[in-house]
């Protein structure tokens, strides 16, 4: 019903910088709460940042406050993620994810998920 696929990662050194991009298509409409989660090797998916239909109401974890955005082109039906600062702790695979519903999204119960990229950033 509604396909994610993403864009961007790759390796970076600490401080460095990263964009990442989330295209959604099929039944967009069903896309109106998009963001990212990450997973880190042996640990649980865990709640990056999120965005609603309007880009207006934006989400992030503290642990990325003052350095992540996102953005969103609504008619473009893409999500970006510009990771500013990176810090090795930052190393994870990235998720794109997508709902109808903002705080269902931001709970990890999204009904969409993209392929993940890896995000490796090296001390």
């Amino acid at each position: 019903q509604v396909q994610l696929v993403q864009s961007g990662g790759g390796l970076v050194q600490a401080g460095g910088s990263l964009r990442l991009s989330c295209a959604a298509s099929g039944r967009t409409m069903r896309t109106s709460a998009m963001g990212w989660f990450r997973q880190a090797p042996g640990k649980e998916r865990e709640f990056v940042t999120s965005i609603d239909w309007s880009g207006y109401d934006t989400y992030y974890a503290d642990s990325v406050k003052g350095r992540f955005t996102i953005s969103r082109e609504t008619a473009k039906n893409t999500v970006y993620l510009q990771m500013n600062f990176l810090k090795p702790e930052d190393t994870a695979v990235y998720f794109c994810t997508a709902d109808v519903q903002h705080l269902r999204l931001r709970g990890g119960m999204s009904e969409y998920w993209g392929q993940g990229t890896q995000v490796t950033v090296s001390s």
